[in-house]
């Protein structure tokens, strides 16, 4: 079932809503009794015929992912928003708490690795070349030239949170590229899956869904070009589960 959309933005072009962790984006998957995302937001904008209301989606979350996402009302601006993406023109920033093990403890098939061999500094340039997903819906980190290699780029910045989990660290991340799965394979790959996400070797649970959170979106808006700046708050399951980030972190 949905409890209702949490909207950040809304006009007569557009519309941006705060994902919760654990719902589908779209698709025929949802189990009996859940909607997707698009469901509740065709449910908004017509609710005596929501299959009959236009909803363009121009990028998508997984499903154990939360955070924004902004959804086009009419196909003018659905071209517009679906370009800039397209053209890596929006910006997008991720807050992720990562696993950090070493040694014996990480995390089988993935390498040992401590936050601060990964990191030297505060920030990185993650790059690596993903092949799409299996039949068992896992993307996997390759070597450039193999076949159906793509390039993944993201830019990460390791922050202090005022609180975490143990052996756990807060990453912010602004993928260059968008691959599917990109941010969690590229951690795991590096040792530090985020937290409790099983499919790429993390071993702690987290509920619901993992410790990945679309913070913020930057596009221009599709009829003004004018800035919008879109602002997902943390789920309260991350305080719950003792994560804690500064006040005033943007």
């Amino acid at each position: 079932m949905s409890a209702g959309l949490d909207v950040v933005f809304e006009d007569e072009h557009c519309l941006a809503v705060v994902k919760p962790a654990g719902q589908f984006t779209q698709g025929t998957w949802a189990p009996p009794g859940e909607t997707t995302l698009e469901q509740d937001v065709r449910r908004r904008l017509n609710p005596a015929a929501p299959e009959s209301a236009y909803v363009g989606i121009v990028h998508r979350l997984d499903r154990p992912v939360s955070g924004v996402l902004i959804w086009a009302k009419n196909p003018k601006a659905a071209r517009r928003l679906a370009s800039q993406f397209e053209k890596r023109q929006a910006i997008k920033e991720y807050w992720a708490i990562v696993e950090v093990a070493s040694g014996a403890d990480a995390p089988a098939p993935f390498p040992p690795a401590s936050a601060s061999s990964i990191f030297p500094s505060t920030e990185a340039v993650w790059e690596d070349w993903l092949i799409p997903a299996d039949q068992a819906g896992v993307v996997r980190s390759v070597r450039e030239g193999d076949r159906g290699a793509r390039r993944a780029v993201t830019r990460v910045v390791r922050d202090e949170a005022e609180r975490s989990p143990e052996k756990c660290a807060w990453l912010r991340l602004w993928p260059e590229t968008g691959r599917t799965h990109q941010l969690r394979v590229q951690a795991a790959t590096r040792g530090m899956p985020i937290l409790g996400d099983a499919i790429y070797g993390s071993r702690r649970p987290f509920t619901p869904g993992v410790a990945l959170h679309a913070r913020s979106l930057q596009v221009r808006h599709p009829t003004l070009s004018t800035p919008l700046v879109l602002v997902a708050p943390l789920p309260g399951s991350w305080g719950e589960q003792g994560i804690v980030i500064p006040r005033g972190a943007s």
